[in-house]
């Protein structure tokens, strides 16, 4: 290996766990809405059930 293919190794491995990172924050976030969502829709789904 070159030391031009370990440096864009490196940066490949470097953006790999950037996006890593980003996925995790969106399926977090995503999983917040659903329980949210959820959420209202039983506290709306109670209320018009009174």
């Amino acid at each position: 290996m070159e030391v031009k293919d370990v440096t864009r190794m490196r940066e490949l491995e470097k953006e790999n766990a950037e996006l890593k990172k980003m996925f995790a924050e969106m399926s977090l976030e995503n999983r917040a809405m659903k329980i949210l969502i959820e959420k209202s829709s039983n506290v709306s789904g109670e209320k018009g059930s009174c």
